[in-house]
Formats: structure tokens, C-alpha cells, sequence
């Protein structure tokens, strides 16, 4: 098993791509975009993942890309904070912002970077099947020419292509978490100083959140039963959002303003990705294709670099696939089921029921700082984030 067709060029990918090479297996990694995909969301390497960044070279690089986040505070519709979480409230992994805070296109980019000279990156494509046989795995693609391949990894994100090819439909393996959430760049009218806003009112919240070149971003997170559309229709979301707030105070107006010239739209269903087994095969599943716990979950990104250490370590020492597949799921599952289920409770915290709710949690945010053990009142995501013990796999190839 030497060769290694990942599918998808984000996080999980080339993280992957550098633990095989790293092992002197050969991965090769398609990417529908045509390059490295800029801009997206805040992202946070909590507990673990910061040893395998640590690893793999490149955690001053990441740490120099730092957000500046210092915190989060909740405001209401005049502006004024009602309750307030420093980064490091509960431990540099516990927060609802992590102590390295990077924005996802930094990540990509950083990875890309560090792996490109090693990695062959098929660009401006995708796979289009899947036919495994004895002895591998010959894939076709939209535009290069089929290729056999002794492994397939899908590490393609929430709407996976390699797993829809492979498992089913994606509406077999999705849960939903009952509602959206959109994410662009806006302007920034204020000096933020590091610090996260969020205003709420039931079922709704807003956020802007500063980036390290002086702009911002913005967040919207809502209620909702699914609205049946195209989720290429950017049009149609956009008035959604605009639809659903438009009698919301605070920064709203202006954000709203922003949304509809923004050119890094992005919105989507929240939903968790929960699979029986993440392999079939010669084809298994790495990261939200794998695992998706949803953006609540404060952990995707952890988890992506996590698992891509592990299943790479398995592919290298186990004495054949279905062995690390076995091995790989064994060692992530606890620390996927730990932060599925802490996500799950995220929604009614991020999106309280009613006002007076919204009161109670400003309240517990207020206090949890002046009470021993208070972190656990929101699930210890510090403990979560260190549920796995890096192995210290043995190299059975150096690399050239």
C-alpha cells in the first residue's frame, strides 16, 4: 500500500499527505478548487492537534498567523457587553476562542506550502468513480486521465464526494442540528482589540470578528427548519439571512449591507457527519467527510490534524490497510463521540430559546471564572481536546 489518492486539498488533506510522505509512502491529492482555497472562518488547534502542528514543522509559522482574538463578548442591541470569556477562561483549549486562533485559509495555506515541493496536488478537478479491485483502486476523474491507486482517502469536507461514491448518499450519514450559518468578510467601524462580538435574541446571533489584516468578519447563525434550495444558490441565501433579520439591532443594518457585495460568502446547514465504520474497503474517510461534529463543536480543525497523524502512522506500521483503518477509527472514536456530543449542547447555548435564557447564560459566563471547576459547566472542552495520546510511530521508510 504505497500509493494514496486523497481526495481534497484543505486541512485534512495535506496534513495527511505530509505523514505519508514523512513515512515514504506516495500521496497524490485532487482538489475541485483551482488552487488553494482562500478566506473562510476563524479555526482553533486545541489540546493535541498543537503537538501534531508541532510535529509536522510548522507551529511558529501558524502561531505567527494568529487572529489576535483575545475573547468573546456577548452585546446587546445598544452595543454594550453583557458578559464576557477571555481566551483563556477555561485553559488555552477550553474557550470558546483557543489561544491559536488562525483563519481556515491561512491553515490551507500554510499546509500547502509546507507539502507542495513533496505532494503531487491535481488541481481544477475531482473524481468522478470509485471501482475497487484485488489489487487497488482505479479511479476516474473529470479531467486527468484514470489512475489506479492501492488506497483512496476522502478527506472532502461535510459534502463528500469520495463517500458518497463509496457509502451512499449523503443524507444517509448527515444529522441535523436545526439550523444555518453564514460567514463573509465585512467592514470594521470599530478597533475590536482582539475581541469576538456577539449579539443574540432567541433563535438568532451575529458576530463580527477581527482577522489579522485589520478587516473582519462576520457571522450569522440562526433557527431553521431546512428551507429547500439549490446550496449553490447564493442569491437565495443571502436574501434568507436578510429575510430572517431584518429587524435585528446592534451592527446588523451594516452587516446585512456587507453581505450582499461580500465576494467570501459561505453558508451552510449545520449537521454532524456519524458513520458505523469510516473505511470500506481500500477507501476510508478522514475529517468532516469522516467525523463532522459541526463549527460548535470547536474542534474540527483538531480533529482533522489529529486523525491525519494517526491514520498515516496506522498506513505505515500496520501490516495492511484493513488493519490501520481498524486501528485509525479505534484510537479517534472517543475523541469524535467527545466532540459530537459537546457541539450538540452548543446549539441552545449559541441560539438560546428566549430572553430570559439569554439572561441566564450572560449570567453563568459572569461567574464561571470565580468557581472551582467551572469549566465543566460547558463539557471541559480543554479535557476534550486532549483525549489522544500521539503514538510515536516507528518509520518504516526515511524519506529520500
Amino acid at each position: 500500500m504505497n500509493t494514496v489518492l486523497i481526495s481534497g486539498a484543505s486541512i485534512a488533506g495535506p496534513a495527511l499527505a505530509h505523514w505519508l510522505r514523512h513515512h515514504g509512502l506516495t500521496p497524490t491529492v485532487v482538489e475541485r478548487a483551482p488552487a488553494p482555497r482562500p478566506g473562510g472562518q476563524a479555526v482553533d488547534v486545541r489540546g493535541t492537534a498543537r503537538e501534531v502542528v508541532a510535529r509536522m514543522g510548522v507551529l511558529d509559522r501558524v502561531r505567527a498567523a494568529h487572529t489576535g482574538a483575545r475573547g468573546m463578548s456577548f452585546v446587546n442591541a445598544e452595543g454594550k457587553r453583557t458578559s464576557t470569556m477571555a481566551a483563556d477562561t477555561m485553559g488555552d483549549s477550553g474557550g470558546v476562542i483557543a489561544e491559536i486562533e488562525i483563519l481556515r485559509g491561512d491553515l490551507v495555506r500554510i499546509l500547502h506550502d509546507h507539502t507542495r515541493n513533496d505532494v503531487e496536488y491535481l488541481f481544477d478537478d475531482t473524481i468522478t468513480s470509485l471501482t475497487e479491485t484485488a489489487t487497488g483502486v482505479e479511479v476516474t476523474f473529470e479531467k486527468h486521465p484514470p489512475r489506479t491507486f492501492d488506497l483512496v482517502i476522502g478527506a472532502d469536507g461535510l459534502h463528500s464526494k469520495v463517500r458518497s461514491l463509496t457509502f451512499g448518499p449523503e443524507e444517509q450519514f448527515t444529522h441535523d442540528m436545526g439550523a444555518y450559518t453564514a460567514i463573509f468578510s465585512t467592514t470594521q467601524t470599530e478597533d475590536l482589540d482582539g475581541w469576538m462580538l456577539m449579539h443574540t435574541v432567541p433563535g438568532r446571533a451575529a458576530g463580527i470578528y477581527p482577522t489579522p489584516d485589520g478587516r473582519a468578519k462576520a457571522m450569522f447563525t440562526f433557527k431553521s427548519p431546512v428551507v429547500p434550495h439549490d446550496r449553490r444558490d447564493d442569491a437565495f441565501q443571502r436574501d434568507l439571512i436578510t429575510k430572517t433579520y431584518r429587524n435585528d439591532g446592534w451592527e446588523v443594518p451594516r452587516l446585512l449591507r456587507d453581505l450582499h457585495t461580500a465576494d467570501d460568502f459561505y453558508f451552510d446547514r449545520l449537521c454532524q457527519v456519524r458513520l458505523d465504520s469510516w473505511s470500506r474497503g481500500r477507501v476510508a474517510l478522514l475529517g468532516d467527510a469522516a467525523f463532522c461534529a459541526s463549527p460548535l463543536a470547536g474542534n474540527g480543525t483538531s480533529m482533522a490534524l489529529v486523525g491525519a497523524y494517526l491514520l498515516a502512522g496506522e498506513l505505515a506500521t500496520a501490516p495492511d490497510h484493513t488493519t490501520a483503518f481498524r486501528r485509525y477509527e479505534e484510537r479517534m472514536r472517543e475523541y469524535v463521540d467527545k466532540c459530537q456530543k459537546f457541539a450538540l449542547g452548543g446549539v441552545d447555548g449559541l441560539l438560546p430559546k428566549s430572553r430570559m435564557f439569554i439572561r441566564m447564560r450572560d449570567l453563568t459566563l459572569r461567574i464561571v471564572p470565580h468557581i472551582p471547576g467551572g469549566t465543566k459547566i460547558f463539557g471541559d472542552l480543554q479535557k476534550i481536546a486532549n483525549t489522544v495520546t500521539l503514538p510515536d510511530y516507528r518509520r518504516v521508510h526515511e524519506m529520500p
